[in-house]
C-alpha cells in the first residue's frame, strides 16, 4: 500500500483534468486493502474509488481520499470442456484480460475489446458494446466493505447488473472496494456478430470461419475509426448513456426522420443511440472553447487541452439541452461527474 497528500488526478482521468485529491491511497495487494479500511473506518471521511479513471468527469478539488485499486495477476481457477473460469486482479488493464482470452481461444469477450479502463471498473458500469454487456459473460466478484475491511463476494445476481448500472452505482455505491473479479469464458465460444456496424465490416472483409480474434480486430478496428485516442485528446469515450423510449415516440420520430436507427429492448419499449439525437440536433463536430464534440462519434465529448471540468460539465448540460429541445427527449450522462 501507498499513501500520498495532495496528489495530483491529472494522470487519473482521461480527460486529463488537473486537480488534486487530500489524500491518495494506492491499494497493491487484497491483505493490505483489508488491513487498511479495518484501520481506518472514520464514517465521515468521503472516498472516491478511481481505477484509471476512464469513465469520470472531475470538477473540483477532491477533499477526501481517492482509493485506487491496483492489485494485479490473471489466471484460470477452473476449467471444463466447455467453459472456463478465468479470475483478475482490478487493477489490470481491461484490454490486457480481453488479449489473454484471445490468445487462449477464450470467447464471450471478444466484443469488449479496446474499452479503456482497469477491471475493477467494469462491474461498476457494467461495460458493454456491439452486443454484449460484462453481465453475460460474468461469474462472480470479491470485494472489501469500506466501512469493516470484511471481504465478500458477488454473485451475478447479487451485483444487480443492468444497463451501464449495477448494485455499485447504487446502494452500494461508496461502500465496497472490488479486488477481483471471475468470468466465465466459453471454450467453444459462439460468435456475437448481429451489431450492424459489424456485419458491414465483415462484408467488407468478405471473411469466412470468422474466429473470436478475427472479430476482436474488427472491433477494434472500428472503434479506433470512431474514438479518439484518450492521450492526444482528453476523453472519456461515450458521454452519454442511449436513451430508451415506447413506440409511440419511436413512430413519432419515424414520420418525421424516416429509418431511425433503434434496438428493441421489448414489445413497447426501444433504446435509441444518443450519438444519432445529438449528430441530428446539428451538433457533431461541434466546439465551444476548449472543449467539444468528435466529429466522427458525436457521443464523445472531447477536452482539445486546457479545459476544465466545469467547462465539459457545461458544454455536456447545452448538449442535452440541445436535444430536449429538438426530439423532447432527455439523454443521460454515463460518465459519473465528481
Amino acid at each position: 500500500m501507498r499513501l500520498f497528500e495532495n496528489y495530483s488526478l491529472k494522470n487519473y482521468n482521461t480527460f486529463h483534468i488537473d486537480v488534486t485529491a487530500k489524500k491518495f491511497v494506492e491499494l497493491l495487494s487484497i491483505d493490505s486493502a483489508s488491513s487498511y479500511f479495518a484501520s481506518n473506518n472514520d464514517p465521515s471521511e468521503n472516498i472516491l474509488l478511481i481505477g484509471s479513471g476512464s469513465n469520470i468527469l472531475l470538477t473540483q478539488n477532491y477533499e477526501g481520499t481517492v482509493i485506487h485499486p491496483n492489485i494485479t495477476g490473471i489466471k484460470v481457477i477452473h476449467k471444463t470442456d466447455d467453459f472456463v473460469l478465468v479470475e483478475s486482479g482490478a487493477g489490470v488493464v481491461w484490454d490486457d484480460l480481453v488479449t489473454f482470452a484471445i490468445e487462449n481461444n477464450y470467447g464471450g469477450i471478444e466484443n469488449l475489446t479496446s474499452i479503456p479502463g482497469t477491471v475493477g471498473a467494469a462491474p461498476v458500469q457494467n461495460i458493454g458494446a456491439y452486443g454484449v454487456e460484462l453481465k453475460d459473460i460474468f461469474h462472480s466478484l470479491n470485494a472489501i466493505e469500506i466501512a469493516t475491511g470484511e471481504r465478500r463476494k458477488f454473485n451475478l445476481e447479487e451485483c444487480e447488473f443492468g444497463y451501464r448500472d449495477s448494485v455499485f452505482k447504487n446502494e452500494l455505491k461508496g461502500k465496497y472496494v472490488i479486488t477481483k473479479i471471475v468470468l466465465r469464458l466459453s471454450i467453444n465460444p459462439e460468435l456475437n456478430i448481429d451489431y450492424q456496424a459489424v456485419k458491414e465490416k465483415i462484408n467488407e472483409r468478405d471473411s469466412e470461419n470468422l474466429s473470436i480474434k478475427d472479430v476482436r480486430e474488427i472491433i477494434a478496428e472500428i472503434r479506433n475509426n470512431k474514438l479518439p485516442d484518450p492521450q492526444k485528446y482528453g476523453n472519456a469515450g461515450s458521454f452519454f448513456k442511449n436513451p430508451v423510449v415506447v413506440s409511440d415516440k419511436l413512430e413519432e420520430l419515424q414520420q418525421s426522420y424516416g429509418d431511425v436507427p433503434h434496438f428493441v429492448v421489448d414489445y413497447n419499449h426501444f433504446k435509441l443511440p444518443a450519438a444519432w439525437l445529438i449528430e441530428k440536433a446539428g451538433l457533431k463536430g461541434k466546439r465551444i472553447g476548449n472543449v467539444g464534440t468528435h466529429v466522427n462519434q458525436p457521443l464523445v465529448i472531447i477536452n482539445y487541452g486546457g479545459a476544465s471540468g466545469n467547462e465539459i460539465l457545461e458544454f455536456s448540460k447545452f448538449i442535452q439541452k440541445e436535444v430536449k429541445n429538438k426530439f423532447a427527449i432527455h439523454i443521460m450522462p454515463e460518465v459519473n461527474i465528481i
